[in-house]
């Protein structure tokens, strides 16, 4: 076990202002892994007034400065890539070529993004009589959450220093061990002190500090739905502004037309990936009735492919197997029908969840209307187009989802139907450019690309 003291305020480690810790778990065995700081108020005092000290001189730094930067961190974080996917592997349990590929690879390609947007992006613009000018908000309090612990910092502090903005970062107290190989990245790359910050801690603690601190001009949160009404009611007492981005339960829809075995083949894969534990995954698959008996077979013996342990981890914590296994049960208690997986343990050991497939789903199920954050797939029947539509729409979420169909403009015209902030057409790949956030409860604003960097800016207009 490895004890880490300190955290990473104006430009270098420092102790804790208490002597709190957290024990970091890891998953597939639960034991200690490490321990590091338990934050307060004191702690997140001092990152924001370091912040706050160094955001005029990184404000007025010239673009193709903080272009040169990122690039100089996105090179940081490559050239440690097998150690931060150790490292999440360790802490979040993902399996190891799924933490090289995802949670170390994609950061890299976002930070790079964000090198390219700080140098070509258009700060200052000319309309009629007027120049708009487009300055950085100021001191961002990001708060990040465990599933994705790297991408979704990187998601957050690229894009705000892309436009001039200071961070204090608090992640999820379940995966603090990358978030700590980000501010060693972020220190070997130059960043000048005060202008990244980290404080370690509990969500009640350290991350209710920082929402609420006066010198706060931002916070941008990621978490859960629950979680982040607290946070908007806080940042709008303050007239704060914030950003975003929380649950989901996103609809899967396979019309008529659609290669049936490839649609629901790669629906399983994206549950199961990350253990479940992804906010956009496509947990309600929607197929018409027609095809529903060889959706749920096709469904089952896909769903047995992920053997936890192997092809598929264990969830994060004890406390998330035991919600996840809690809403399995909930789903056999209302009356769906059991395909494959269930609530009992797979492994002796670890928190690891049985990947699990329900039919016979109806849409006023708890497992139609939940975010579950775990390996469990819902199959839902509809008659026409209309009914699907119904469905697909009828939670308060809306942050993503999938359409398949014979060809791209039946499942586009379809698309456009559905009340949700990225649908995927056919299979559609991932795209750092793209913007990611939600409609109603999953969230306000949009993270990656140019979207998510005017995140981070306000707007100044100067007449002539």
């Amino acid at each position: 076990m490895k004890q880490h003291d300190g955290m990473y305020i104006d430009g270098s480690w420092r102790p804790a202002a208490g002597s709190g810790t957290i024990e970091v778990v890891g998953p597939a065995d639960g034991k200690v892994i490490a321990t590091v700081p338990a934050g307060s108020d004191r702690d997140v005092d001092a990152a924001v007034r370091a912040a706050r000290a160094a955001l005029p001189g990184w404000a007025a730094t010239a673009p193709a400065a903080r272009a040169a930067l990122l690039t100089a961190l996105r090179d940081q974080l490559a050239a440690r890539a097998d150690e931060i996917a150790e490292t999440v592997t360790a802490e979040l349990g993902s399996p190891l070529a799924f933490s090289r590929t995802v949670h170390a690879g994609i950061p890299v390609a976002v930070c790079g993004s964000y090198a390219e947007l700080a140098a070509s992006y258009a700060f200052e613009e000319r309309i009629g009589n007027s120049t708009v000018l487009l300055e950085p908000v100021g001191v961002v309090g990001a708060i990040t959450p465990w599933n994705y612990p790297l991408h979704q910092i990187v998601a957050k502090v690229a894009p705000a220093l892309a436009a001039g903005c200071t961070v204090v970062l608090k992640p999820a107290e379940d995966t603090p061990l990358v978030a700590r190989l980000f501010a060693e990245c972020a220190d070997a790359a130059g960043v000048p002190a005060g202008v990244f910050n980290l404080v370690t801690g509990l969500g009640p603690e350290a991350g209710a500090a920082l929402a609420g601190h006066e010198g706060v001009d931002l916070v941008s949160f990621t978490g859960s739905t629950a979680v982040g009404r607290k946070i908007g009611a806080l940042a709008g007492a303050a007239v704060k502004r914030v950003a975003l981005e929380l649950g989901g339960k996103s609809a899967n829809v396979i019309l008529p037309s659609a290669d049936l075995a490839r649609a629901v083949a790669v629906g399983v894969a994206n549950v199961m990936a990350n253990s479940g534990q992804t906010c956009s995954a496509w947990t309600r698959m929607l197929v018409h009735a027609e095809q529903y008996d060889e959706a749920v077979e096709l469904a089952t013996a896909a769903a047995a492919k992920y053997v936890p342990g192997e092809r598929i981890g264990p969830v994060v914590s004890a406390g998330q197997r035991d919600r996840v296994r809690g809403y399995i049960e909930q789903g056999i208690g209302q009356g769906a029908r059991l395909v494959a997986g269930g609530p009992d343990a797979p492994r002796p050991d670890g928190y690891y969840v049985s990947p699990t497939v329900f039919a016979d789903v109806t849409p006023d199920m708890t497992l139609a209307q939940e975010e579950i954050f775990g390996p469990v797939l819902s199959i839902l029947r509809y008659e026409d187009e209309d009914d699907a539509v119904r469905i697909a729409n009828g939670t308060v979420y809306g942050l993503a989802g999938a359409v398949w169909a014979g060809d791209d403009a039946e499942a586009v015209a379809f698309a456009r139907r559905l009340e949700t902030g990225q649908v995927d057409i056919n299979g559609g790949r991932f795209n750092p450019l793209a913007p990611f956030g939600g409609y109603k409860q999953s969230g306000i604003g949009r993270e990656l690309g140019p979207h998510g960097l005017a995140e981070y800016l306000q707007t100044k207009s100067l007449q002539f």
